[in-house]
């Protein structure tokens, strides 16, 4: 069993940054952020393969967010630059065991098995 606490929401004005950070209890050797905003599904934002590095974004986040690992904390990152209004959402960490390949395509069908509670992001303009 995994467990995951995220931290590090908040609200900001559009064009400021938050970096939110995932600590893991488990092994995990897959990690994203997905976010959902009321009335819309949920979607996958960023991905980081901790087994080797590799990763993921969303073209809406492209060039904006970034994710790292801290393997010493078993914690993730997502730093969130040039904030904008639609990124306002719930952001939830989740994590997953499996080779980078079952990853990604857990990720973009959202059936990680290991979630956080959530963190606000809110972003005014």
């Amino acid at each position: 069993q995994v467990q995951l606490q995220e931290s590090g929401g908040g609200s900001v004005q559009s064009g400021g940054s938050l970096k939110l950070s995932c600590a893991a209890s488990g092994d995990t050797r897959c990690m994203a952020w997905f976010r959902q905003a009321p009335g819309k599904e949920r979607e996958g934002v960023a991905l980081i393969y901790t087994g080797g590095g590799s990763t993921y974004y969303d073209d809406s986040v492209k060039g904006r967010f970034t994710i790292s690992q801290d393997n010493a904390k078993n914690t993730v990152y997502l730093q969130m630059n040039s904030l904008k209004p639609e990124d306002t959402a719930m952001y939830y960490c989740a994590a997953d065991r499996g080779e980078s390949g079952w990853c990604y395509d857990r990720f973009f069908s959202l059936e990680y098995n290991y979630w956080g509670q959530g963190t606000q992001v809110t972003v005014s303009s």
